[in-house]
């Protein structure tokens, strides 16, 4: 590899043509490749199968376990630089790529997002605003803490999950008896907070310390899985620019390189709270890559590579991101029929590659833009639903 990294950190940008190594195939690993490839730079993937969507669109993958030292080793000696699509990976591994070449987010970086305990506790030292919370391993430990914060509790395991996967809401000591508790795992328990919305903030940090924010998204869920985003945010120019300096704080509190988002609930209009943080670009940022100059997946190439950061402003009034969950696939894996989405102006689609359609899972997305949000929103909604029965046959990939 070429003479513009070192193993401890960046000794001068990472240039175009150079090789950033990905670990995780997935559909943000495939919107970063594409990014990087436009910008010039060769990507090599570290996945679990070629059939992955990052693995479909570049040069050079690895595939094996991300614990197996091995593939690893040979996959960090390819790059000049190396980045991830999603925290929960194994932080050994992001170590042992750190012996090859600079990697980003580190293993120390990774620790922290992997663990809710670690995290809350980070940021709270850092007097940074989040969730009460309380480390607890049984129901006893639960009626504990609800003592001090009321009914309802919203306990999680303190690694992996998301999407809602591992979380329980208790409205009493009963529901907390019905926990199925895991001795093997660490819990938090948090504090159920009265929230008007969820906003999100993606925060790019480069490797020279360069900070810049995206401005704020406001997200919808539907059954714990994000349904609609959409810029700009209904907060306050006041409220939006604490929004602002809490995700700048986060990203310099944990030293952070490359990409960050913050996921914040509002409270009463005008106070900020941390929910939870992901080291890597965002569901809720998808909309970025037609409404604003930088996309976040451009920006994490910039960030890594020690590049200048890009501009994050909105280049249009307003923008939304509808997500494609499975639901839309028939049993049989025939997809639905896009005529009607790309006959819409401004209404751009993005498929995945994902060969298996399954209720709940992320396929694809749609954006719209339009001169505010509010049209902007309405736009991608009216697309949706607007789609069409699936054309027996045509299926989401070719089978590769």
């Amino acid at each position: 590899m070429g003479m513009q990294t070192s193993a401890t950190g960046l000794k001068s940008p990472v240039l175009p043509g150079a090789t950033i190594g990905m670990v995780g195939g997935g559909q943000l690993g495939r919107m970063f490749a594409l990014a990087a490839m436009s910008m010039g730079y060769r990507v090599a993937v570290l996945t679990k199968s070629k059939r992955e969507p990052a693995a479909q669109v570049v040069e050079s993958v690895f595939v094996g376990s991300l614990d197996d030292a091995s593939v690893v080793s040979e996959f960090a000696s390819q790059c000049d630089v190396i980045t991830l699509e999603f925290e929960n990976i194994p932080a050994e591994t992001i170590r042992r790529c750190g012996e090859s070449c600079p990697t980003f987010p580190s293993h120390r970086v990774l620790a922290t997002a992997q663990d809710r305990l670690i995290e809350k506790q980070t940021f709270r030292d850092a007097g940074l605003p989040v969730t009460p919370f309380a480390a607890v391993a049984s129901t006893e430990d639960v009626i504990r803490f609800a003592e001090t914060a009321g009914w309802p509790v919203i306990v999680k395991t303190a690694r992996s999950g998301y999407d809602g996967k591992g979380q329980h809401r208790l409205e009493d000591a009963s529901q907390a008896r019905e926990v199925p508790w895991d001795s093997s795992a660490a819990w938090i328990a948090e504090q159920f907070i009265p929230f008007d919305r969820e906003v999100s903030v993606v925060v790019a940090r480069s490797a020279v310390g360069e900070v810049r924010c995206f401005p704020p998204f406001e997200n919808d869920h539907s059954n714990h899985i994000l349904d609609v985003s959409f810029c700009p945010s209904t907060l306050s120019a006041e409220v939006a620019e604490q929004a602002l300096a809490i995700a700048t704080r986060a990203a310099e509190t944990i030293d952070l390189t490359g990409v960050l988002c913050v996921e914040l609930f509002v409270i009463n209009e005008q106070e900020l709270m941390i929910n939870e943080v992901a080291p890597r670009p965002h569901n809720s940022g998808h909309l970025t890559i037609e409404a604003c100059p930088t996309s976040q997946f451009e920006q994490h190439v910039r960030a890594v590579c020690g590049l200048p950061l890009g501009d994050c402003d909105l280049r249009v009034g307003g923008a939304a991101m509808a997500n494609l969950l499975g639901d839309l696939w028939d049993r049989q894996g025939n997809a639905p029929d896009w005529t009607g989405v790309l006959r819409t102006p401004t209404v751009s689609l993005h498929l995945y590659g994902k060969s298996d359609a399954k209720p709940g899972r992320k396929m694809g997305h749609l954006t719209a833009t339009a001169a505010d949000a509010e049209r902007a929103r309405g736009r991608v909604l009216a697309a949706r639903g607007a789609l069409e029965a699936p054309i027996p046959g045509v299926v989401t990939d070719s089978g590769r």
